[in-house]
């Protein structure tokens, strides 16, 4: 398992907004809005069903990013 910069606060998230180049604010984790309980789930347990595939082969943390400006949200895959 390692360890996501942005889950643990040692970076912040720079990625900018596709409409309007805002840096967008980071939501947490994909797999921590699939229910009441899942932020509390074993993560590596988590990224098996996360839907994304590879995450956790190949270390990597989905995030919800929000652009409050434009109502706009991706996700990213953050490298751990």
């Amino acid at each position: 398992m390692g360890v996501c910069p942005l889950c643990n606060g040692l970076e912040a998230s720079t990625a900018s907004c596709p409409k309007c180049e805002r840096v967008m604010e980071d939501k947490g984790r994909v797999m921590d809005y699939f229910d009441d309980y899942s932020p509390y789930m074993e993560i590596d347990g988590m990224k098996q069903i996360d839907g994304y595939g590879q995450t956790l082969q190949l270390n990597q943390c989905p995030h919800l990013l929000f652009c409050s400006q434009c109502v706009e949200d991706q996700v990213v895959f953050i490298q751990e």
